[in-house]
């Protein structure tokens, strides 16, 4: 029931440490922080308590910025959907489980994530393919997604 934190860098295709993953330690509940290289909270992720299906929260400064669930299954792909507190919703389809999916937003791609395979430990590319998109809200969006799929799947 209780998780031990993992930490990690995202480093930019340069192999500069960009963001830090700060997972918080024996909480009843998975809990992220999203740092910027200088240790500055971004967003938090954290998962809902009570919920009839999986859920994550991600808060920036405190306030609810969006909610990550599980919209429905289908034989190959599985889809989730972001629904930000401003209205806007974001899809994200894909081989979930084999960390192959893409998160859109009204048929438009804003990033691709794609599993590297033939390293020790497990590396994941993150392609935000939109100059002006919200970096961290996607890569969080990103974590979530995983996150909730290892759930479903007893991971």
């Amino acid at each position: 029931m209780f998780a031990i934190g993992d930490d990690y860098w995202i480093e930019d295709d340069a192999g500069r440490k960009v963001f830090l993953v700060d997972g918080k330690a024996m909480r009843l509940r998975d809990t992220f922080e999203l740092k910027d290289a200088d240790g500055r909270i971004l967003v938090e992720l954290r998962q809902k308590l009570i919920s009839l299906r999986g859920t994550m929260l991600i808060e920036r400064g405190g306030e609810e910025l969006a909610t990550v669930k599980r919209k429905r299954l289908s034989l190959l792909r599985n889809h989730y959907r972001v629904a930000l507190v401003d209205g806007t919703e974001l899809d994200v389809s894909g081989k979930i489980l084999d960390r192959e999916f893409a998160i859109e937003y009204d048929g438009e791609l804003l990033a691709q994530i794609s599993r590297r395979w033939l390293t020790l430990r497990d590396t994941y590319g993150i392609d935000v393919v939109r100059d002006d998109a919200d970096t961290a809200l996607l890569i969080a969006v990103a974590m979530c997604v995983i996150v909730l799929a290892d759930k479903d799947n007893g991971g």
